[in-house]
Parts: C-alpha cells; sequence; structure tokens
C-alpha cells in the first residue's frame, strides 16, 4: 500500500483540491476526458504547492467521490428529499451545476443548434408584435 493511501482526506485538503478544480482550464480538461491520467498529476503538484502531499490517484479517488455524493444529494433535492446533505456541496454545486448542458450539446449538436435557433428568432418575433 502506498504511504498515506488509506489516510482520510481533512477538510482543508479537500478546499485545495476544490480550489484547483474550480479553475477553468482544469474544469474544461476535465469534462468528457475518459484518459484524464494527466490532469490528475498536475492538479496532484498543484495540491504539493498548497501543502497537501497527495498522489493522482488519490486526487482522482477523491474527485469521483466528491462527484458521485453530489449528484446523489443534488438528485435527492430535485426528487423533494432535502434531507440529505453534504459538506461540500454549495462549492461542488459552483463547480458542477453547468456539467450536464455542456454534455449534452456535446451529444446531440444538431438538435441543440435548433433549439437554439428557434430561441434566438422567438424575442425579435415577440418585440416586433
Amino acid at each position: 500500500m502506498e504511504s498515506g493511501a488509506g489516510k482520510h482526506w481533512t477538510e482543508e485538503e479537500v478546499k485545495a483540491l476544490l480550489s484547483v478544480w474550480s479553475e477553468k482550464n482544469i474544469r474544461k480538461q476535465l469534462h468528457g476526458t475518459l484518459r484524464n491520467k494527466g490532469i490528475f498529476i498536475y492538479i496532484a503538484k498543484r495540491l504539493q504547492e498548497l501543502g497537501v502531499c497527495r498522489d493522482w490517484k488519490q486526487c482522482r479517488a477523491k474527485y469521483k467521490n466528491l462527484k458521485y455524493e453530489y449528484r446523489t444529494v443534488k438528485y435527492a433535492h430535485n426528487s423533494g428529499d432535502v434531507t440529505k446533505t453534504m459538506k461540500f456541496f454549495h462549492d461542488l454545486d459552483a463547480i458542477l451545476r453547468y456539467e450536464p448542458v455542456t454534455q449534452l450539446a456535446a451529444e446531440e449538436n444538431s438538435r441543440c443548434s435548433a433549439t437554439e435557433t428557434q430561441l434566438n428568432t422567438s424575442p425579435t418575433t415577440e418585440s416586433t408584435q
């Protein structure tokens, strides 16, 4: 077992991870990238600069766990169950809130373009009437 592999993340370590994760270029690289070892190596180096000694595998595992927990709580809230909570929900919401929209645009590009065209023409039609 690698040194510190079973060690729990402290609140300060999670906050440092979230601060690096919230950077626009990191979010862009992580979104939709399946082979992301290089990104997590970079994140681990950035965390070392902030005094957090974690390897890239630990960073990736924590990223995945936080993302999973966030989606679980978000789904519960959307279903009406507001009793489910997590410590960094609002921070993660700020980071992840636009992710599904971007994914939809990538998967259904033509359909989104048609919708955007309709949305763009609707206000002008209403304003002329």
